[in-house]
């Protein structure tokens, strides 16, 4: 692997409108790391949950959280090294191929 990989998940308490039932972003960055952890070596993997309307937001993440707020984008969204690689309900398939697509190898 070239370097590290951010998994960024943007989302909130409250589940998109157009999501009803789908998981809570909360759920969606949980199972997020334990599924990419039975099938890729993490060790340079970084993950970071972003609540759109709670927490101190970096410069880095107002792009994507004024998208999500003018509906432009759902969430949860699922960043990967400022790569897009699910929103709204991710699908696994997606986000490993962005992973990939970073360097990151599969186990074994």
């Amino acid at each position: 692997m070239s370097g590290d990989v951010r998994v960024i998940v943007y989302g909130a308490k409250e589940r998109c409108a157009s999501c009803v039932n789908a998981p809570g972003s909360k759920e969606t960055y949980e199972w997020l790391q334990a599924a990419i952890k039975r099938k890729y070596r993490t060790d340079h993997l970084f993950y970071r949950y972003v609540d759109l309307f709670e927490d101190q937001h970096k410069s880095e993440d107002q792009a994507y959280i004024e998208k999500i707020k003018d509906d432009e984008l759902f969430y949860p969204l699922v960043v990967i090294n400022d790569e897009i690689a699910g929103e709204g309900n991710p699908k696994l398939k997606e986000v490993y191929a962005v992973l990939e697509k970073n360097g990151v190898k599969p186990l074994g």
